[in-house]
């Protein structure tokens, strides 16, 4: 069943809209990650009891090439009377700026880029070839988990650890079927917390676990320790690491072909500044960013401003919003972390009026794009950041009413 079929035609929906008052705030959320790539939530009906408490009325599943979530997710925003947002997301490469070794917005690879589609047709659905296309991908980094764990048994066999991992197991409690490094280092911890008593017997496991270098990760606190694992065992340099195989990343231009074909806006993931202020080469100058996504075809931008410093953050979406980009924020939760829903800049900084209203403008556009492919229409993908001001008036009306319908349907 298509996602909004139930819901009126487009002239009802404009009419009725025209009678509200909404003068409320919307509160978005579009990129969460849930248990089918991996998320700080251990299944997706928790994500949506956490959203009600914080009152999230928009949510956005996002997770790394599948969209296996899908299904569910929509199950529980009817539910939870919340609107979904049906997006994906996926590593891949610029060529040029990876042989000229610029930074795009993976901080520590030049040239590799995250790139997210958002809004795309439910039920999911793409050609055979770029079925082909995704299926490859999806191999090739499960192709890496699965040498990782191969190379991690025989050492814990050596330092004599009284567990084994693999990744059946892993799939059978901590993943659906897609297995990422960060499952590993949840399933360590865990085997480590269950299998080890008391304190100094854990530091000293992690300590031949760590070839002799010592624990300094809070064993009370699970993400500590988890990152502790993650960066000691599986990042370079640890006994368990393994390179990605380049077969596991795309050109962007063909990451956008699955987007497009998927029904989807292709959108970039914006990183913005670090802890010390520094932004990556492709993303440290606002005019040329904005002239590199053109060139990409690309009018939509997607920020996780928890990370960011909410100076530049404001300065950043005022530029892209006055060019004509549609924005839209949310918090990830692809770590072990569990932070709140609503989003928020660096150090829990609330979102001002202006953010938090072009993040709804946002969501808005996307809300209609979904119900236009529902209904036969074309959507907005080709559109996207080239709509002059009354059309783009008009859809985020025809997004809002969309919204609104759905969550007291």
């Amino acid at each position: 069943m298509d996602a909004f079929s139930a819901l009126p035609d487009k002239e009802t929906l404009l009419t009725w809209q025209q009678d509200q008052n909404w003068q409320k705030r919307l509160p978005v959320n579009g990129h969460v990650h849930t248990p089918y790539s991996f998320s700080a939530f251990e299944s997706i009906e928790e994500l949506f009891v956490k959203a009600r408490e914080e009152n999230i009325k928009v949510l956005g599943i996002n997770d790394f090439y599948v969209a296996d979530g899908y299904v569910d997710f929509f199950r529980l925003a009817r539910q939870y009377k919340i609107f979904p947002l049906f997006n994906i997301e996926f590593i891949g490469l610029l060529e040029k700026e990876q042989q000229q070794k610029i930074r795009v917005n993976d901080p520590n690879n030049p040239g590799r880029a995250y790139f997210s589609g958002k809004g795309l047709r439910y039920p999911f659905a793409v050609s055979k070839k770029n079925e082909i296309r995704l299926q490859h991908v999806i191999h090739e980094s499960q192709q890496q988990v699965v040498r990782m764990i191969e190379k991690l048994q025989p050492f814990l066999q050596t330092i004599k650890a009284p567990f084994s991992i693999t990744v059946e197991e892993i799939k059978l409690s901590l993943a659906k079927d897609l297995v990422r490094e960060r499952h590993i280092a949840k399933m360590l911890r865990i085997k480590i917390t269950d299998c080890i008593q008391g304190e100094a017997a854990k530091r000293q496991f992690l300590s031949a676990l760590y070839s002799g270098r010592e624990s300094k990760a809070d064993l009370l606190n699970h993400v500590s320790l988890e990152e502790e694992l993650r960066g000691n065992l599986l990042k370079s340099g640890g006994i368990a690491f393994v390179p990605e195989s380049p077969e596991a990343f795309l050109p962007v231009s063909e990451l956008i072909e699955i987007i497009l074909d998927a029904g989807g806006i292709p959108c970039y993931p914006v990183l913005l500044d670090d802890k010390n202020g520094k932004c990556t080469e492709f993303e440290t100058d606002f005019q040329r960013l904005h002239q590199s996504l053109r060139e990409l075809n690309v009018g939509m931008v997607e920020l996780i401003p928890g990370r960011n410093d909410g100076t530049l953050l404001k300065r950043f979406v005022r530029y892209f919003h006055n060019a004509g980009f549609i924005i839209l924020f949310g918090t990830e939760h692809n770590t072990p972390e569990m932070m709140p829903l609503t989003v928020t800049s660096r150090g829990k900084v609330p979102l001002d009026d202006e953010l938090q209203h072009i993040s709804e403008l946002g969501c808005c556009m996307v809300a209609a794009h979904q119900y236009l492919l529902s209904k036969g229409y074309p959507g907005l993908a080709e559109s996207i950041g080239k709509l002059e001001i009354p059309e783009r008036n008009n859809q985020i009306a025809l997004g809002r009413a969309v919204i609104e319908k759905f969550i007291i349907s």
